[in-house]
């Protein structure tokens, strides 16, 4: 079939059209949209407006219209919120680890406020206060009924000014004059030696420097001569994706993708790449994950898996593979929103919950296994997304007994360790001190008459099956058995604290050293007996096993 000139004219007639209404539906849609948004406003405006004129009681406008705004991105993510402008202080700590006040972490036990934990080098420490001091008093104010954000606020405050602290301690009441400074929180609270050839670095955050802080223990542990490292970012809730990128690029050669980010506009689909030559492209390496690793800490655990640069030990990642990014409002406040997810290496996505699409309660859906799609690294071995970062090798979460659950929970051994860092000045180092036999006998005698009631798994099981029985009328036929089976296995507290007398004896040592070394102390005195750490050397010290989990 031939084209005359005039088939070929309307052709083209067709095509303007075609591509005039499709530019016309497109502007049609947008303005439905930007239509829909005003009209919603003017509604919710009106709204307000009518409910501080007629509602029966006075309204606070600030507070209402601050829940309707937390419902409205609660629908959307845990991870998109609204940062008003008396939390920016807030806010910029979280992100960049910097702040002025005494540098001390505060919280509520035993219905008190308290210090929990002062921190090694700044004015709290230094000035002589101590885990477990009751907070009674800052500068003027009576601070013994008010919350634990409230006295933080109160702690904060301008670089070089003065601050007057008044806590309890035993039944002593101190007053500690303290100069407030610029708090600058390291991201790596701990690194050093496990043994002679492998060091260990804790990367505790991502906040503004973790890329530097990293770097800095690696030259270090380096010049001691190390020669096998073990990364933990354990309990690592993320935080900025430079420090990230740059903390991949310290083990892997400069110009090679570390994360890749895809949104739904334009500027934000982006490719980072390493930009630095590395420190130490050839160290064998284990990174340390758990159910708490999120974040920028899956991309470092994520890009280093999907490169073989290191072995993963643990448990399998949170599971968060969306960016957030914060954009400047009206009366300087700002949202923090999810604008992209992004993905590693292999080009999987980790996320694990699908926002999206919700259940009748308004919870997101996990991705299911039979959704999971196959990737692969760089030596082809198989690794899937939707669902975190899965370790190389696995180690069990530890189960603690009841009775130690209920210990500590119950703030007894925190309760026990104030006493004792009162009546003993100083104890051996974080790897040589232990709880002597002596020790956990005054533990347990000071336990006398002290309510620590608990249910065991035994027990509560029971319990259930009791419950079913009566449910479905079997109770009356086996009432007897059951009544039998409750007294076998009725738990003693006396018996217990003796069958798990070590487990008990572990969480007062971690207690006990805090009290005198610190958050660094705690992490130095955990190499001994973490398994995650023994199997990180079982892994190191053999390196056909290294070279064999690293194929596919």
């Amino acid at each position: 079939m031939s084209y005359t000139p005039t088939m070929k004219k309307g052709t083209a007639v067709l095509i303007v059209l075609t591509l005039c209404a499709g530019l016309l539906l497109a502007f049609t849609v947008k303005n439905d949209k930007l239509f829909a948004i005003a009209k919603n406003l003017d509604i919710f405006a009106s709204l307000v407006r009518e409910l501080d004129s007629y509602y029966v009681d006075e309204i606070d406008p600030d507070e209402l219209v601050a829940v309707g705004i937390n419902a409205m991105l609660e629908e959307l993510d845990p991870y998109t919120e609204f940062i008003p402008e008396e939390d920016q202080d807030d806010f910029r700590m979280m992100t960049t680890g910097e702040y002025a006040g005494v540098g001390a972490l505060i919280g509520n036990r035993t219905g008190t406020n308290m210090v929990l934990m002062p921190y090694k080098g700044f004015p709290a420490q230094v000035g002589g206060l101590r885990i477990g001091d009751e907070i009674l008093q800052v500068d003027s104010i009576n601070v013994t009924d008010k919350g634990t954000p409230e006295i933080s606020k109160l702690l904060k405050g301008p670089a070089n000014t003065k601050v007057l602290v008044v806590v309890k301690r035993g039944l002593d009441t101190l007053s500690v004059d303290l100069t407030r400074k610029k708090i600058v929180i390291s991201n790596v609270p701990y690194y050093g030696l496990i043994n002679a050839e492998t060091g260990y670095i804790k990367l505790s955050d991502f906040t503004t420097n973790a890329a530097t802080d990293v770097r800095n223990a690696l030259v270090d542990l380096k010049a001691q001569g190390v020669t096998k490292l073990v990364l933990d970012v354990r309990d690592n809730p993320g935080g900025i994706l430079k420090e990230a990128i740059e903390i991949v690029n310290l083990f892997i050669p400069k110009g090679k993708e570390v994360v890749r980010t895809i949104g739904k506009l334009q500027s934000v689909n982006t490719v980072y790449k390493t930009e630095k030559s590395p420190v130490d492209k050839d160290i064998p390496l284990v990174v340390l994950i758990n159910e708490r690793s999120a974040s920028a800490a899956e991309i470092v655990a994520g890009a280093l898996q999907d490169y073989d640069r290191a072995i993963l030990i643990g448990r399998k990642t949170f599971g968060k593979g969306l960016v957030q990014s914060t954009i400047p409002l009206s009366y300087n406040s700002q949202v923090k929103l999810t604008t992209a997810k992004y993905y590693i290496p292999s080009g999987r996505c980790i996320q694990a919950i699908d926002y999206s699409h919700k259940d009748e309660d308004g919870n997101g859906f996990y991705v299911p296994d039979s959704l999971r799609n196959e990737f692969k690294t760089k030596n082809g071995r198989i690794v899937l997304d939707g669902g975190g970062i899965e370790p190389d090798e696995e180690v069990e979460s530890p189960i603690y007994a009841p009775i130690t659950y209920s210990l500590v929970t119950r703030s007894l051994v925190f309760e026990y360790v104030n006493k004792f860092a009162l009546e003993n000045k100083e104890i051996s180092g974080p790897r040589e001190f232990e709880v002597s036999d002596e020790i956990y006998l005054d533990f347990v005698a000071w336990l006398e008459g002290k309510e620590y009631d608990y249910t065991t798994r035994v027990e509560k099981t029971i319990e259930d099956l009791v419950t079913f029985a009566e449910k479905e009328k079997y109770y009356e036929d086996i009432r007897e058995d059951l009544e039998n089976l409750k007294k076998s296995v009725s738990h003693s507290k006396e018996q217990d604290l003796i069958t798990f007398k070590e487990e008990i004896k572990e969480a007062l040592k971690e207690e006990i050293i805090s009290r005198y070394f610190y958050q660094e102390g705690v992490l130095e005195a955990s190499l001994k007996k973490d398994e995650e750490i023994r199997e990180s050397l079982a892994v190191l010290d053999n390196p056909v096993q290294y070279a064999m989990l690293l194929k596919p």
